[in-house]
């Protein structure tokens, strides 16, 4: 009955449409965001060990994106981004009260999760298509991107992807992407059912042992979906004459061209 009901979906495009896209009502309008930051540099932050490789402070007069458990260096650290995002529904649950009490110019948030934030300053809700993640979508695990937040922003295996969709709405040129380890390890004494991963021990695959500790639940990485929907974006800034360059030290991502960190405050 399951699979009947999921091939019923996947053949109707106003079914699958609809689950895919989700909800629309309560999105921010983002209209005098638009190309705000037009020609400016970004440093999109990734939570891979390597992030514990970079000086922070570094970023403190630049623009630069982070994401879900950042929060642990702002705490250790005091680095503090320009733009906040979360799209892991997990991240969300897991972290809700750590997530509203962290302080950004700006928050951005699928519009699902609106209910789950009772501190709505500097946030921003977006409509969330979903459809890559849907198996009974049939643009599940194939890449899209949208260049207007406006109407939608796409999905992609990891949130950077929807960094970097919201990054070229709001006008950035030069993207330099930190802590992109581009590894995962799943620990042998964790819970996996299916695509759902629960921690029983520290995490050693972000900077911090909390970030997905003991009790924590988070998705198998698809590394290699990863990949693609990267090479996929990198077509899409580069049609546009933007640019994407890995500033990580160290890891295995190598679709982009990599850059010096240090090198770029010299």
């Amino acid at each position: 009955m399951k699979e009947r009901i999921k091939k019923i979906i996947y053949n109707n495009k106003a079914l699958y449409s609809r689950y895919d896209k989700g909800f629309s009502f309560g999105c921010s309008d983002f209209s005098k965001l638009k190309d705000k930051f037009k020609g400016e540099r970004a440093f999109i932050v990734g939570n891979g060990p390597s992030l514990n490789k970079h000086d922070l402070s570094l970023l403190k007069n630049e623009y630069s994106f982070a994401v879900n458990g950042i929060f642990y260096k702002t705490e250790s650290e005091g680095y503090r981004p320009t733009f906040y995002v979360v799209e892991d529904r997990h991240v969300m649950l897991d972290n809700v009260d750590k997530i509203n009490a962290f302080e950004a110019r700006y928050k951005f948030f699928p519009v699902d999760y609106k209910s789950q934030l009772k501190n709505k300053k500097n946030c921003w809700f977006f409509r969330m298509d979903k459809g890559y993640y849907n198996k009974t979508s049939p643009y599940f695990a194939i890449p899209r991107f949208s260049a207007d937040m406006n109407d939608k922003l796409y999905c992609g295996q990891s949130v950077t992807m929807i960094n970097l969709q919201i990054a070229y709405y709001l006008g950035f040129s030069e993207i330099y992407l930190i802590g992109m380890d581009h590894s995962y390890h799943i620990p042998s004494d964790a819970d996996v059912a299916g695509e759902e991963i629960t921690s029983n021990s520290d995490d050693p695959n972000h900077f911090h042992p909390e970030y997905f500790g003991k009790g924590k639940k988070w998705h198998d990485p698809h590394l290699d979906r990863v990949e693609r929907t990267y090479s996929y974006f990198k077509l899409a800034y580069e049609s546009q004459g933007r640019k994407v360059y890995n500033a990580t030290v160290g890891g295995n991502l190598e679709v982009f061209e990599r850059v010096d960190y240090y090198g770029l405050f010299k």
